[in-house]
């Protein structure tokens, strides 16, 4: 009988050891979730871009009237003046320009008042720095019509831009050998010599819109108005305002009314 419980015993101890070893392991760790961070993009727009003709245009919107003024006082032809300070200031938008409000690049030589100084033909170079543009102007006519060596320039008819544009480089205003060639482009590519024709009054040259009829919006042009910039203020294009107003260029003039379509 003992050995019979014996027996029992150790087939039970066996039985006990073999469940045991079969039972699984289970961590109590929960799996860790992978932290996937979230990133949002944005697009920033451009922003819009001028071209250079309309910063050209711009420019000769804002400066006109004071070529003009320079013309009538020194007998300095506005379409010269204009096609310089386009040319020499980078229609304004130059260095010298932006500093200093020096759109002719006019060095201090005897000047006292305020300068800036800019690498030009040598490194760091005086130049003359202005409250305003309109003096910059002024010290360009002062500049020409007080040099015993441009004194040749006044002898020519006052809208011969073209002998002024080559006279300006015989005189050495410029050592850039197409420097008349590159005033005389821009004063026939934005049609400068209508300034000076304004001013000597030659009839049929003053550009004032051509009659038409108005069923819409009617904008007068203020100083730094261009095509463009009324285009955008009224949400419709360059082409639609020249077709509505029956303009053949781009040339706008201060006071002058254009129908929006």
């Amino acid at each position: 009988m003992k050995i019979k419980q014996l027996i029992i015993l150790i087939l039970a101890g066996i039985f006990i050891s073999s469940c045991g070893s079969k039972k699984k392991t289970v961590s109590s760790e929960s799996p860790r979730a992978q932290r996937t961070e979230s990133v949002e993009r944005t697009h920033r727009p451009d922003a819009p871009v001028k071209n250079y003709a309309n910063v050209v245009e711009e420019y000769i919107s804002n400066f006109a009237n004071i070529a003009q003024e320079e013309m009538r006082l020194y007998k300095i032809p506005a379409s010269i003046t204009l096609a310089q300070g386009i040319l020499e200031s980078g229609a304004g938008r130059g260095d010298l320009s932006l500093r200093a409000n020096n759109h002719f690049g006019i060095k201090c030589h005897e000047w006292k008042g305020d300068r800036v100084y800019h690498d030009d033909d040598s490194s760091q170079e005086c130049f003359r720095k202005y409250n305003d543009p309109k003096y910059s102007y002024r010290d360009h006519s002062l500049f020409l019509s007080e040099r015993k060596r441009y004194a040749g320039l006044f002898d020519l008819k006052i809208d011969d831009y073209e002998g002024w544009a080559k006279g300006l480089r015989s005189a050495g205003y410029a050592t850039d050998k197409l420097y008349p060639k590159k005033l005389i482009d821009i004063i026939e590519r934005y049609e400068l010599h209508k300034f000076d024709e304004e001013v000597l009054g030659i009839k049929g040259t003053l550009r004032r819109s051509p009659v038409v009829e108005r069923d819409g919006p009617v904008h007068r042009v203020q100083q730094g108005d261009t095509l463009y910039s009324i285009a955008r203020r009224y949400n419709t294009t360059v082409e639609n305002i020249q077709k509505k107003n029956n303009l053949r260029d781009t040339t706008i003039s201060i006071g002058q009314e254009l129908v929006v379509p």
